[in-house]
């Protein structure tokens, strides 16, 4: 057989590589955590055009195109001309921040995003909450499936912002139409994040309240990122719940970590976490313990049937979660520093509490006397 034409090889030898044809893709909070994460991620992605990040600052991902604003902003309707799929992260859950500057900053910031993402022309929306809007209840069924009713209250940190996020969710399409929102909801976050979840494990000891029967599930953010991108690449859409598959018991907790157990009596472990809160020596609300009291295990089965599937057990992520808090030491939700955890360590988490609780009483007393 005779060699192809010097012409038609040089031809074929410089021919210009086929466009990606993917979505091109926005992402808010870009810079940081899980956003910096699924924005590398769909930047080295082949099913994905081109990322749009955006945050207030710049992050490391070279290969993303960068706007740097806050997500409050109006203009960000110019940045994100040209793309047809926003995935919303720029949301502030830091139990160290004041509470009304957060909802002020979660809520507004999803309000613009939607409908700057409308005027834009973009015709997919996707949101991160929380399975924590499901709300910790000793009747909830196990697992819930993602049609569950949103049951949660607004008495533990960000929920009240998570389910106002969901409210928004569900009124955008109505407002917008030809704009469709995805919500996905992750089980206990883990992999650089700091919650009241999170510093449960930072404790001397596990609080068990009395009478309550506690399930576990969490979520890797390399799992929460996998699930993104099904969204972004409208494998899946509607409501999605994440996380590894099954849970753990707590005495399965209690066996992996090592970590033991003290046992209260319901009503002094709330009112005693209420009233630390109440006057500024915690940052966890006493809502917060409900999530380590009752069940809001999700099934996750819409991903499922997507194809989708976890890449961690529980029982890798509460390994991978107990390196990540190594010698980090919590009482009743607040870090201590190396002193004060040494003094506080062999009294255990809930004995300080109370301990603490009973010095607020006492100094109230102490008050009503003079």
């Amino acid at each position: 057989m005779s060699s192809p034409d010097p012409q038609v090889r040089a031809a074929r030898n410089h021919a210009t590589p086929p466009a990606v044809r993917g979505p091109v893709v926005a992402v808010t909070g870009a810079a940081t955590g899980v956003g910096a994460l699924l924005t590398s991620r769909l930047a080295a992605s082949e099913e994905v055009k081109r990322v749009i990040a955006i945050d207030e600052r710049r992050g490391d991902c070279a290969e993303a195109q960068w706007h740097i604003l806050d997500v409050r902003d109006p203009a960000i309707a110019e940045r994100l001309r040209g793309a047809d799929v926003v995935v919303h992260l720029a949301l502030d859950l830091d139990l160290e921040t004041d509470a009304v500057a957060r909802t002020a900053y979660n809520v507004r910031g999803t309000q613009t995003v939607l409908t700057a993402a409308a005027a834009a022309g973009v015709h997919r929306v996707v949101l991160c909450t929380s399975s924590m809007v499901y709300g910790a209840l000793p009747d909830n069924e196990l697992p819930l499936s993602e049609d569950a009713e949103l049951r949660a209250t607004a008495e533990a940190t960000g929920v009240g912002d998570l389910l106002e996020i969901e409210r928004l969710a569900r009124r955008a399409p109505r407002a917008h139409p030809g704009l469709n929102v995805t919500v996905v909801r992750p089980a206990v976050l883990v992999g650089g994040t700091d919650t009241a979840l999170i510093r449960y494990f930072e404790s001397p000891r596990l609080l068990v309240v009395a009478g309550s029967r506690p399930a576990w599930q969490f979520c890797h953010v390399e799992d929460l990122c996998g699930a993104l991108e099904y969204a972004v690449l409208e494998k899946v859409d509607g409501e999605l719940a994440v996380g590894c598959d099954g849970w753990l018991e707590q005495e399965e907790v209690e066996e992996l970590s090592g970590i033991r157990r003290m046992e209260l009596p319901s009503a002094v472990a709330l009112g005693a976490a209420a009233r630390l809160h109440r006057i500024g020596l915690t940052p966890s609300p006493a809502g917060d313990l409900a999530y380590t009291m009752y069940p809001w295990v999700v099934s996750g089965s819409r991903l499922h049937d997507a194809g989708w599937r976890p890449q961690w057990t529980n029982e890798e992520v509460l390994a991978e979660l107990l390196d990540e808090v190594s010698g980090r030491h919590t009482v009743a939700g607040r870090r201590l520093g190396r002193k004060d955890a040494t003094a506080a360590g062999a009294a255990g988490a809930t004995v300080a509490l109370l301990g603490a609780a009973a010095v607020v009483r006492r100094a109230r007393k102490a008050r009503r006397r003079i």
